[in-house]
């Protein structure tokens, strides 16, 4: 609608001439361009019917069938997405499976041929005597571990998501150095993977690494700072560290510890868990950005922790000179070792600072005063001595303040001999021991060399990692 308002400019064409005004948008037209303006608006009307039209016939769509609307499409998509992930998984899961069995069967295999032509050869040349019918029976022995592999590998089903995800756990005592030899030999030049520039709080430095716990997975390091009050990640081949836990200075906050002595990884819960010694306390960590722990323990003075195969935890207490095992949760913990005062009886320990649980749940138990290591079976009442004799030195049959300790499914022990400036190996049932680190070096400072070893781990390849403490260093042997 458009009404006249005498002489006016016209929008359109500019002239002063007779013009009306559009009472919709308020501007003048002269009468030819107002025909003009008003055939717009009809257009711009058919185009918005037009629009109107198309919408009712998708709204009418959508009424008629609700399946095909955006959201429902974006249900379908997921579902046939969350399809192909649970496929890609199991298949993954199966080609796991063949690679590590098969993997498990050659090995075996070939060093079942290898024993086979060995023994055949002695028969044939009518060549026997004591020490090659040990050296055989070792051998099966060894033969044995690499065929119980196989039951070590299960399926763990993640229940936490919506779709239960499956994967292969190949569980840790099968990553374990049960694949090394018996008379394995490594480099004698460590390659120094955390520390090793002088002692200091800097992410490229330690101070008094204590424990050292090594990720099968990935060869990550993690490693307790007794001085520096934290616990440290380092990734292979990394030039610094990342504080993962800790590193707030000493106290008894959430988000502290003090003087720490070691840590484990419970991948199950995916957490740390730590010996908080300062604080006599176990306290558990969140693995991802974790900023704060929980305690799990109270008024323990832990010096080192372990989870066996059945998810009990294990800590050695120093003052009571005790090793108990506890149900996560629990308010008392069960004695398994120790417990009846300081001393040196098979009953007894002294300062049992590291422990090392096998598949049967037996200890073993670096007691260190008392220069030994102790086996203590499931159950029993008293332990049986594994290594070290005759009190401290340094002979082959002797230990000086053993600290970290590990035992392989042979029954293979291996002991940093922290006195001694050295790591020792001890074959199950004997008695006299071998220098596999550290031998006639004392204490220096090459990388041939240890000053206090405190702690040993093994990677899946069977490399060793020791806790040099007084080199301030964590350093790699690599096998040969």
């Amino acid at each position: 609608m458009a009404t006249t308002t005498g002489k006016a400019h016209c929008i359109t064409c500019g002239k002063e001439k007779t013009a009306y005004k559009c009472e919709g948008c308020s501007q003048h037209f002269c009468a030819n361009h107002l025909a003009e303006h008003q055939q717009t608006l009809t257009k711009q009307l058919d185009e918005m019917e037009d629009s109107q039209n198309l919408f009712k016939e998708a709204f009418n769509q959508e009424k008629i069938n609700p399946q095909k609307h955006s959201l429902m499409q974006l249900v379908n998509k997921w579902e046939k997405q969350s399809i192909r992930t649970i496929q890609q998984t199991a298949e993954e899961a199966r080609q796991l499976l063949i690679q590590h069995t098969t993997e498990y069967i050659n090995q075996t295999e070939v060093k079942l041929t290898k024993f086979t032509k060995q023994l055949r050869q002695i028969r044939e040349e009518n060549n026997v005597n004591e020490n090659i019918v040990n050296q055989f029976k070792q051998k099966i022995k060894e033969l044995e571990v690499e065929l119980a592999k196989l039951s070590n590998i299960s399926i763990q089903e993640d229940s936490s998501l919506f779709i239960p995800k499956i994967s292969v756990v190949i569980s840790s005592a099968s990553l374990s150095i049960s694949n090394v030899s018996s008379d394995a030999k490594w480099q004698q030049n460590g390659i120094i993977v955390a520390g090793g520039i002088g002692v200091g709080n800097g992410l490229n430095q330690l101070s008094n690494p204590y424990g050292v716990y090594v990720d099968h997975d990935d060869q990550t390091i993690y490693v307790a700072e007794y001085a520096n009050h934290r616990i440290v990640e380092w990734k292979k081949g990394a030039k610094n560290g990342q504080v993962v836990a800790g590193g707030n200075g000493p106290g008894n906050q959430n988000n502290q510890l003090n003087r720490p002595r070691n840590v484990i990884v419970d991948k199950k819960n995916d957490c740390f868990i730590i010996s908080d010694y300062g604080n006599k306390r176990v306290v558990r960590w969140p693995r991802r950005n974790g900023t704060s722990g929980e305690t799990i323990i109270l008024n323990i003075a832990c010096w080192d922790l372990v989870l066996d195969n059945d998810d009990y935890l294990y800590v050695s207490d120093i003052s009571k000179h005790e090793v108990t095992r506890w149900r996560i949760g629990d308010k008392h913990g069960t004695l398994v070792a120790g417990g009846n005062g300081n001393g040196n009886r098979l009953d007894q320990l002294n300062r049992p600072y590291y422990i090392f649980v096998d598949q049967d749940h037996s200890v073993y138990i670096s007691d260190c005063e008392n220069h030994r290591v102790m086996k203590w079976l499931k159950g029993a009442k008293e332990g049986i001595v594994v290594a070290g004799r005759q009190g401290e030195g340094n002979s082959l049959t002797q230990l000086s303040r053993p600290y970290g300790i590990i035992v392989d499914q042979l029954g293979t022990i291996y002991v940093a001999d922290c006195g001694n400036h050295r790591i020792m190996r001890f074959l199950d049932g004997t008695t006299k021991g071998s220098v596999i680190i550290g031998e006639n070096n004392g204490q220096r400072e090459q990388a041939s060399q240890l000053s206090h070893p405190v702690d040993v781990s093994f990677d899946q390849q069977g490399n060793l990692y020791v806790a040099d403490n007084d080199n301030y260093r964590v350093q790699k042997f690599e096998i040969d």
